[in-house]
Formats: C-alpha cells, structure tokens, sequence
C-alpha cells in the first residue's frame, strides 16, 4: 500500500490527527510515496497553493478538494475527516445562492454506508427512503451520540423521519438551516413535529444554522433572525458569510461569537 500523506491548510474539528495528517508545512520526518493537499474552503487556496512546493520535495503532490470545484467520490473513513465523522451523500437539489455544492456534485448521489456517527451529508434527507433507513440502521450500531451536523432540511422533514430520530439512543445532536426567509415556515412546522415527539428544549440538541454577514445583512436583522429560531426553542448557531477571499470585518466576528456557543446564547443577557 502506498504511503499517503495528507496536508491541510487549516485546522477544524473535523481535521484528521493521525500521524500521516499534517496541518502546514512538511517537518523533518515527513516520509510518503505520495502527499495529498485537501482544500475545503476557497479562501485557503492560495496557501494551498505554497503547501505544494514546500511538500513536492518529499514526495509527488496532488491538489484537491470542494474549493476547487471537485466532484467527490466514495467516502474513505479517516481520510480527510477524523474518525467518526462520516459522509454517506453527496449533492443537495436546491440551489443557494450562497452553496457551492449544487454546482459541484449535480444532483444527489447516495454512497457506499459506513460506519460513523457524526453525519455529514450536504443533504441527507433528499435521498431515497431506502439510503435513509440504512443511515439510521447503521447509526443504531454505534456507540456514541449520533448527530448530524451536516444539517437536516426542515423543508423535507416527514413523521417517519422524526420516528427514526428518535429510535437513536441516546437522542441525537441535529442541526436545521436558516438561510433564506423561506425557510422560517419550514422551521416553524419542524421544531412542532421534533419537540411533539419528546425532544425537549432544555437539552439544546436541536440547532439552527443562521447565515449572517452576506451583503447587505445588518446586525439588527442578523440578531432579529437568531431570535426568531431561539423563540422556536431550538439554539441558533451562526454562521458568517465569507467570499472567495475569505474576509470578514471584526465587527462580524465579534457579533457571531456572541450567537455560536450554546453556553452563550442561553446565558441571561
């Protein structure tokens, strides 16, 4: 087999630890057959782009990654993403102004299921109820907290669906999405339909991405939009828009530190 370094130009949560995982530059025991730069974000193109001299004189390179646009294939469990986390679709068929991944995987496709519990599929709930069910079956198997932060879209939320979230022992971590203002009523009809079927609110479980800081937002809206979701019940998490480039005024992340943490968010303000 060959020896396969993988380089990123950033460190995540999900960011694999191994010893075969380098976040930067090659140190002096950096040994592969071949080293793979994985690039999530557009924005860290261009130190992408420095990582591939400084690793090509260790071994052969290749670039890759969402933020060049690259279809993804099957999912290799520890590759690019830290054990447990795990991917089991590919693609979501709406079309956000702001999402790259309908452009990128045209549609969805349902991969191979392995085993994980930290789900991050673009849009899991836009596959066929077949893959759906075989998704929960697997997370049955596991032995930690199933969540699913790749988010869940409220939109396609069904009874069934919600049955099946709360098969999972201990219940899970899942996270819907406030992006545009059509998805408030879906919201709405979600948060009914999870807290109806025994998911309490005091556990903060159900979350909400909210998209803040895209042109023309306001911080008055930003925060208005945050408190809609906390009204619901469910825990606002934000989420800063960034460009290409990746830049955000201080005053954005000062203002989205204030709404991404639970401990927070429910502290008396």
């Amino acid at each position: 087999m060959k020896k396969i370094i993988r380089v990123f130009p950033r460190r995540t949560r999900a960011t694999p630890t191994d010893e075969l995982a380098y976040v930067g530059g090659p140190d002096m025991f950096a040994e592969a057959d071949e080293i793979h730069i994985s690039v999530a974000f557009t924005y860290d193109i261009p130190k992408a782009e420095k990582l591939v001299k400084e690793w090509s004189r260790v071994a052969s390179v290749r670039l890759g990654g969402p933020a060049y646009g690259l279809s993804g294939g099957d999912f290799i469990p520890g590759m690019y993403l830290k054990p447990g986390y795990v991917i089991t679709s590919r693609g979501c068929p709406k079309r956000c102004w702001f999402c790259s991944v309908w452009r990128r995987e045209k549609g969805i496709k349902e991969l191979p299921i392995v085993n994980g519990w930290n789900v991050l599929d673009d849009n899991l709930l836009a596959c066929s109820e077949r893959h759906i069910r075989a998704v929960f079956a697997m997370l049955q198997k596991q032995n930690q907290r199933a969540g699913f932060t790749g988010g869940l879209e409220a939109r396609l939320l069904q009874d069934w669906h919600v049955d099946l979230l709360c098969l999972l022992k201990p219940k899970p971590v899942m996270f819907f999405a406030y992006d545009t203002p059509d998805d408030y009523e879906p919201l709405v009809v979600a948060a009914r339909k999870i807290f109806d079927a025994g998911f309490t609110k005091a556990s903060h479980a159900v979350r909400c991405y909210v998209l803040i800081g895209y042109p023309k937002d306001s911080f008055g809206q930003a925060e208005s939009r945050l408190r809609q979701v906390l009204a619901l019940g469910i825990t606002p998490m934000a989420m800063l828009y960034r460009d290409q480039q990746g830049e955000v005024s201080d005053e954005w992340r000062a203002f989205q530190r204030q709404w991404a943490r639970p401990a927070i968010i429910h502290s008396p303000r």
